[in-house]
């Protein structure tokens, strides 16, 4: 019965709580799509990394950067290839680093060392002159840029990079592309959900031909709607194949070149089931996009950058690039390639394929598996369900307790979830399910139940107990100044030879005796939830069994007058 009265007394508190839990259900499933939740979400995302951050600066992957003093030292770019050449042995001969990848392209032919004049001429004008002639043979080989690039990358781990278009326009393909990371036929296309690519613009065929591996280094495509880049693909598809992404490229090749392969769950070979990619003993998650979070470190400075440079002269301390992870790419204006990151509006291309590198290695990126919708789903349910249930029962600082209580508890689970077990379960739609729930049931309890509350305490307050005026606030529809008819018992009480006394003292005085007696009076009366209907001079008119119903309201007065005796 207490239950069900509670139900019938809060029936639309209730009702609208549940249908905020509706809405937000809704927006958790995709069905009804909130903007500012999305936006809350990826601020929330923002916050949990940068709280989580490790700030420090990974030795492993070093960046050679091909800064403004770089171009004021070494010439404008692009470089030739042969001054190229050199930095890759520099790189693999004296400091004898690990692996190499290009965040830069090369598509165009080298002709900067004039070969091509040299050759005009030995067809024209000088072609009866021997000694020209057998000097430009002589010279052939060392003035072809392109070939003398292509013998430095051979037999190296080094990884050129590339980008591919995704604006339609299938006949812009200029260069060649490196092997597929996984062939046409070798998996089901139908099943895989990569970002499709209609076109590229890759290195040259000569180069490509003698590099290690290669991979794209855009991720334009999976940019949010914010413009920060929080994720990456790793896998992208042209006719039927999949390419890597640079940094996988140059993570496999630092791994020895394991075979790549994709993990579903349970069994179920859909785009929406793929978890992660295998890459030897390591798993790598990725979403139905086969892109990856990125695991940013910190800010632009997470890894070591030095001047390409002080390579090309040898002044990098030797211990700075032994064995390292190498990455070339640029920071000078004009050839800077900049994103936006979560704590950095700019943030350089190079560093976040170093991000992902280190991740990868370290097994430390982050995952949003599937089955995290079905959680968010039935824990908006449980949660919303208990708030909407409990908010009406409770005064205002009891429910600002449970609802501080059920913030906390569930902001310190999801951070658990991140930081331990690396998984990110959605948190934007849980604050503003609480927020929502908290604020809606205080302005119902302030513009609604304290209207009612006030309404009585205007009628029935004056004579009322305040026990009686809380008890008739729970159902305020039942009272009214209407006349009813019900058993009831009444009390008269005055005080004996009153008028003699009266007349023995001056108005002022008489109003004080008075005020000391039926003050006391009063409260006796409101102690045995008695009403007062009126004063009478030194009279009181009390009764009880009304306005709230009292079964023993006969008992009650009873006591109420021998108390007042």
């Amino acid at each position: 019965m207490k239950r069900t009265g509670f139900l019938k007394l809060h029936a639309m508190r209730i009702s609208l709580g549940l249908a905020i839990v509706l809405l937000m259900l809704l927006n958790a499933a995709g069905v009804m799509p909130l903007g500012f939740v999305q936006r809350l979400e990826n601020y929330t995302y923002d916050q949990r990394l940068q709280w989580t951050m490790p700030d420090t600066v990974d030795p492993r992957i070093v960046i050679v950067d091909i800064d403004e003093r770089s171009l004021q030292e070494q010439g404008h770019w692009p470089w030739p290839r042969h001054q190229i050449a050199r930095m890759m042995d520099v790189l693999f001969d004296s400091y004898q680093i690990d692996v190499l990848g290009f965040d830069v392209l090369f598509a165009e032919p080298d002709g900067s060392s004039g070969l091509g004049q040299l050759e005009q001429l030995a067809r024209t004008d000088l072609k009866d002159n021997p000694a020209f002639n057998e000097a430009l043979a002589r010279l052939r080989p060392s003035l072809r840029y392109d070939q003398v690039f292509a013998d430095a990358l051979k037999n190296r781990r080094i990884a050129l990079g590339y980008y591919f278009r995704h604006d339609g326009q299938a006949d812009s393909r200029v260069g060649s592309l490196p092997k597929p990371a996984l062939a046409a036929g070798s998996f089901d296309a139908a099943q895989v959900g990569a970002v499709q690519a209609t076109g590229y613009a890759a290195n040259l065929e000569v180069l490509q031909q003698a590099a290690a591996s290669g991979g794209f280094f855009n991720a334009s495509p999976l940019v949010d709607t914010d413009g920060v880049l929080r994720r990456i693909s790793l896998l992208q598809m042209l006719e039927g194949a999949l390419y890597e992404t640079l940094s996988l490229a140059v993570t496999r090749l630092a791994m020895q070149g394991p075979e790549l392969g994709l993990n579903y769950a349970d069994g179920d070979n859909s785009a929406l089931a793929l978890e992660s990619l295998q890459l030897g003993n390591r798993r790598i998650p990725v979403d139905q996009d086969m892109a990856a979070l990125v695991p940013y470190r910190g800010k632009q400075g997470s890894f070591v950058y030095v001047s390409a440079s002080d390579v090309l002269q040898k002044k990098v301390a030797p211990d700075v690039l032994f064995g390292a992870i190498v990455l070339v790419g640029t920071t000078a204006p004009g050839l800077l390639d900049l994103r936006s990151a979560p704590m950095q509006e700019s943030y350089a291309g190079v560093e976040l394929h170093a991000n992902m590198v280190a991740g990868m290695l370290d097994g430390n990126i982050k995952e949003r598996p599937a089955y995290v919708l079905g959680l968010n789903l039935v824990f908006i349910l449980l949660m919303g369900g208990f708030l909407a249930l409990s908010l009406p029962a409770l005064s205002p600082l009891a429910a600002t307790a449970l609802t501080a209580g059920t913030t906390l508890a569930m902001l310190a689970g999801n951070l658990y979830f991140w930081q331990l077990q690396n998984l990110i379960l959605p948190l934007a739609s849980s604050l503003v399910l609480i927020s929502a729930l908290f604020i809606f049931n205080m302005s119902y309890g302030y513009f609604v139940d304290a209207r009612g509350k006030r309404m009585l305490a205007r009628l029935f307050g004056q004579y009322v107990p305040p026990e009686l005026v809380d008890e008739m606030a729970k159902d305020p529809g039942a009272y009214s100044l209407e006349g009813s008819s019900r058993d009831m018992t009444v009390l008269f009480s005055d005080v004996r030879g009153f008028t003699t006394i009266s007349e023995g003292l001056d108005p002022k005085q008489l109003t004080q005796l008075m005020n000391e007696f039926l003050t006391p009076m009063t409260h006796v009366i409101h102690h045995h939830r008695g009403t007062i209907d009126k004063y009478m001079g030194d009279a009181i008119m009390a009764f009880w069994g009304a306005p709230v119903p009292d079964p023993h309201h006969a008992r009650n007065a009873l006591l109420a007058a021998m108390e007042m005796v």
